[in-house]
């Protein structure tokens, strides 16, 4: 038997290859409670936000499903049960401000049976921007500028 060499580039690329596989959203990687008894919201923010969203949008059959997530301009999806919003990244805009005090308002309103999914990847701080009170978000984009 011959002994076949195997070039670095084709390690890297079953690497590559391996590491996509393993991060790629999945439903199947997401635990989920048994059974579900009230709704169920989707809540996120990042570069995979929307990815992540249609993941869970096209694979729940959980009950009922709603949601809201926020991703990088350009990268947006259109859902059947989740909202996408697109913002600023990595500067946060009034866009993704905005999508921030809806999430936090959704958020409270959630009841006792419901349960709640939260979605993040790379870039969420800058995409879901909601600053402090007495923080104006020219302030935070400022700060963030500096940096």
């Amino acid at each position: 038997m011959q002994n076949e060499t195997i070039s670095p580039s084709d390690i890297l690329a079953s690497l590559f290859s391996s590491a996509i596989s393993a991060a790629y959203p999945n439903i199947d990687k997401m635990p989920l409670p048994d059974p579900v008894v009230g709704r169920t919201l989707v809540v996120g923010a990042g570069k995979a936000a929307a990815s992540m969203a249609a993941v869970v949008d096209e694979n729940w059959n959980g009950g009922e499903l709603e949601g809201l997530v926020v991703t990088r301009y350009a990268h947006g999806l259109d859902l059947n049960r989740i909202q996408v919003v697109e913002a600023g990244h990595p500067v946060p805009d009034e866009a993704g401000q905005k999508a921030a005090a809806q999430i936090l308002q959704k958020v409270k309103e959630l009841g006792e049976d419901d349960q709640l999914i939260v979605l993040i990847s790379g870039g969420g701080s800058s995409l879901l921007s909601l600053p402090a009170e007495g923080v104006s978000c020219r302030v935070k984009k400022q700060l963030i500028q500096l940096c």
